[in-house]
């Protein structure tokens, strides 16, 4: 990464929950572990089990001309397919059959039943492959929120973006590259909504985005069987370095009331930030009636007041 300062996640070995717990969880950074036992996933997941196993239910899926997916811009189209035609086409480099391009990229991101109601839970839209993993429950089971089968084709990236609840990467099959940023940092990501609009993350555009060099990068290789603990909050892209099969669980670190009741995706923010940020909005919007100089004056001393209150420094 051109000037871009970078640093490696830390490696945990032989992490059970109260190592987790005790020695991990508190210091609200991003881990990677090892030697967590997953069950038989990692040995039968495989092109031709995934394919026979998951059944021919249709699934949709985003497919990309470019291995770059730009969620801001839209840089993909959505299509549906059987899984296990989706698996097959998902391994593959060249395609004989394609919607877009020979070597278009294809990501699955599992839904519920009823995406807007539903939530999406492995156990339940992929009961049999769901046999195969042990989900790390380093959580009450009433915090559980949902488990996300995610399918990449190889060289895919995903944009970068937070989510509001701790989650658990499980990569199953496949290495994967995994570079994260402070919440700390947003100021420097360019952001839209959750979403960075810096998508060259190695050879980023410091012309347009000149802020991006003083953010600090946290940087991991996943390979079959590691897991990923990704704090609330904290930014994160991934590479797929080869066809690769994950599940991600969230859960409710915050009281149950703090989050939106009708977010099935659970990437909507807390109760309170979205009433803050309309708050905010509507600030902004009366400051509209003042001349140019009151409304620089008084912006400056709303930046200030907000710069005055307290922030936790356990992110650095």
């Amino acid at each position: 990464m051109d000037g871009v300062r970078r640093a490696p996640v830390v490696v945990y070995g032989n992490v059970d929950e109260e190592r987790f717990l005790q020695e991990i969880y508190p210091l609200r950074k991003p881990a990677v572990l090892k030697g967590i036992h997953l069950g038989t996933c990692t040995s039968k997941w495989t092109v031709d089990y995934l394919s026979t196993t998951g059944g021919s239910q249709e699934v949709k899926v985003h497919v990309a001309s470019v291995p770059q997916m730009d969620f801001i811009h839209k840089n993909f189209i959505y299509r549906t397919l059987p899984f296990d035609v989706f698996v097959k086409r998902a391994a593959e480099t060249a395609h004989a059959e394609y919607f877009i391009s020979e070597d278009e990229k294809y990501y699955l991101r599992s839904l519920g039943v009823d995406p807007r109601k539903d939530i999406a839970d492995i156990r339940k839209q992929f009961p049999t492959l769901a046999e195969d993993i042990n989900i790390p429950e380093f959580f009450e089971k009433n915090q559980f929120f949902s488990s996300v089968f995610r399918i990449s084709s190889p060289g895919l990236q995903l944009w970068t973006h937070y989510d509001v609840m701790d989650n658990l990467l499980i990569q199953v099959i496949g290495r994967k590259r995994v570079v994260l940023f402070n919440p700390q940092d947003a100021p420097y990501l360019y952001l839209t909504g959750d979403k960075s609009e810096v998508l060259d993350l190695d050879t980023p555009d410091l012309e347009k985005y000149p802020q991006f060099v003083k953010a600090q990068c946290y940087e991991c290789q996943l390979d079959p069987g590691d897991v990923l603990f990704i704090p609330a909050l904290w930014f994160h892209n991934t590479v797929a370095k080869e066809f690769g099969v994950g599940v991600n669980v969230f859960w409710k670190h915050l009281p149950a009331d703090c989050y939106d009741k009708t977010d099935t995706y659970g990437n909507k923010d807390p109760v309170a930030a979205s009433r803050a940020m309309q708050i905010l909005d509507r600030a902004l919007k009366t400051l509209e009636e003042l001349p140019d100089e009151y409304r620089d004056f008084y912006a400056r001393r709303m930046v200030l007041r907000i710069q005055s209150k307290s922030y936790s420094n356990h992110y650095k």
